[in-house]
């Protein structure tokens, strides 16, 4: 195995929640468990193939859990982990932020609208 080397903290947590997606199925899943499915429809834009890989990087980095039932039709579910649980306040702080950020865009006066606030 390859020994990582990261400069600075933000570079080791963004190596595990950067990109256009995980943060987005984080905030998602801090809300409680969900099927893929219903992640689906709460993401506009992402594909199955994407979503699917995205929750299969953060299970193997133990943010998100994975939960089979053993029933027909299989059904699964995704939680956060109580490691993925520590994201809490980062993820409460990228929202805000967001909020924030959009309010800036329309002083300015871009035409922009979150559809959802937590």
């Amino acid at each position: 195995m390859t020994k990582k080397v990261y400069n600075i903290g933000v570079e080791a947590t963004m190596d595990v929640i950067g990109g256009k997606w995980k943060p987005i199925i984080l905030c998602n899943l801090r809300h409680g468990e969900q099927r893929p499915s219903e992640l689906r429809r709460n993401i506009h834009g992402i594909s199955q193939k994407m979503l699917t890989q995205q929750l299969r990087e953060l299970e193997e980095d133990n943010i998100v859990v994975r939960k089979s039932y053993n029933t027909v039709p299989p059904k699964v579910e995704y939680y956060l982990s109580d490691y993925g649980e520590t994201l809490g306040t980062l993820l409460d702080n990228l929202c805000t932020w967001g909020e924030l950020h959009v309010d800036t865009l329309r002083e300015k006066g871009e035409d922009v609208e979150l559809m959802h606030v937590d």
